[in-house]
């Protein structure tokens, strides 16, 4: 069941990185763990005008919507894991520390080998936490 679970969300989690490169964003780091909490994908974002944002991406995945999917998982304590995991992050890499940053939420449904992919764009703000 582990192996299974493990499995499904590599698979899931590669193909959000490729929706993400497909989008102009470059990989920075996947799977970042730090006390407290983890970071799927920390990505840079230069397609916009201005200073590259860094992304920090939480993909998630359900075979079903009935509970309101991925993003509805995300809850206020999930976001504070992450915003603190993103400090950490920032800490730990000072050139990027005082880039824009953003999180996003990568909603996968469907067949884990061929997700059905929804990229939401700043999906919630750190001093919302």
């Amino acid at each position: 069941m582990a192996v299974d679970r493990r499995a499904r969300g590599h698979a899931v989690e590669v193909a959000a990185r490729e929706l993400l490169r497909r989008a102009g964003l470059t990989e920075l780091a996947a799977n970042a763990n730090y006390r407290g909490g983890e970071l799927d994908l920390v990505m840079r974002d230069a397609t916009r005008p201005g200073a590259p944002v860094v992304v920090f991406v939480e993909v998630r995945y359900r075979q079903s919507q009935a509970f309101g999917g991925g993003t509805a998982s995300v809850d206020i304590g999930k976001r504070r894991r992450l915003v603190h995991a993103a400090q950490r992050f920032l800490q730990d890499h000072p050139s990027l520390a005082d880039a824009p940053c953003r999180f996003d939420v990568v909603d996968a449904r469907g067949d884990p080998d061929a997700p059905q992919l929804e990229w939401i764009r700043d999906a919630f703000r750190a001093d919302e936490v």
